[in-house]
């Protein structure tokens, strides 16, 4: 019975929603009515945009009151959420999980290394960015990005 009463008084503790950003979504984003459920592909990252992803996503910032939503399997995803470079290795099957996403999909590339390599540019087992190798949609800048800067991207999407 401490519990409920604790759980009571403390309240919500998620932060304050932040203004969203003017602007349409796209059409792509327009077509998913406010719910996008993500698939999250880690190509060859070194883990630090897996940390914020895991923040945004927690209950502080606290993403899915926005609409956006992990999934366990890319055929029932709407986007891809890929970070860090696309390895070798890692190339074939990005491309086979970007096929199995049911239209429409997006595919946001997240961090540096996703948009361009950043620190990994040029190492022998790297095949290139995201945008090499799949069609990028949304991108969003940072090494690694903020939680905030994750949240704003997912509600251009969702459009909430």
């Amino acid at each position: 019975m401490g519990l409920w009463r604790k759980i009571a008084k403390t309240g919500r503790v998620a932060e304050p929603a932040p203004e969203r950003e003017a602007g349409e979504p796209s059409a792509k984003a327009a077509e998913l009515a406010g719910s996008v459920q993500i698939r999250h592909v880690d190509a060859g990252s070194c883990n630090g945009c897996e940390v914020e992803i895991a923040s945004a996503f927690g209950p502080v910032y606290d993403a899915e009151r926005y609409g956006a939503r992990l999934v366990a399997s890319p055929r029932h995803a709407d986007a891809l959420l890929v970070t860090g470079p696309v390895t070798r290795n890692m190339e074939v099957a990005l491309r086979r999980t970007h096929d199995a996403v049911p239209e429409p999909r997006l595919v946001i590339a997240l961090g540096d290394c996703a948009r361009n390599c950043g620190a990994f540019a040029g190492a022998y087992g790297v095949a290139g960015a995201v945008s090499d190798v799949v069609p990028v949609d949304v991108e969003v800048p940072g090494c690694p990005p903020e939680p905030e800067a994750i949240v704003a991207a997912l509600r251009g999407l969702t459009g909430r």
